[in-house]
């Protein structure tokens, strides 16, 4: 979150000695987790079917795809796992993240959804 890298960014300059320091949560989740929460605060469930490219989200109460694979949104050189690791801003810096993920996509959301209703479609 914002917050949590301003805060990390802060604890760094106030630091005695420049120095290199990752800012990072130290967890890994999914797209499909991402989902999950999103349609979770947006009060849409879901269920995924499929495999693979087929992989999709079906609105339970319309029966319709909400989320698809798209290869169109692949990385050239996908990586499997991306985590970082702030073991040494702790230690040096007494940085570490506060907000969950869990926060962060509700807080993603009510922004999203605050947007909609004041008449900004979210593309």
């Amino acid at each position: 979150h914002a917050r949590d890298y301003v805060d990390g960014m802060y604890k760094m300059l106030q630091h005695n000695e420049p120095d290199d320091f990752v800012l990072a949560t130290g967890e890994t989740h999914s797209i499909e987790e991402f989902v999950d929460l999103a349609c979770e605060a947006s009060g849409f469930r879901i269920d995924w079917q499929g495999e693979g490219l087929s992989r999709q989200a079906i609105n339970v109460a319309t029966g319709k795809p909400i989320v698809r694979v798209n290869p169109k949104y692949f990385r050239p050189a996908e990586v499997d796992v991306l985590r970082g690791s702030a073991a040494k801003a702790k230690q040096k810096l007494s940085w570490e993240p506060k907000t969950s993920f869990h926060q962060l996509v509700e807080e993603m959301m009510d922004a999203d959804l605050k947007r909609a209703q004041d008449g900004h479609l979210v593309v």
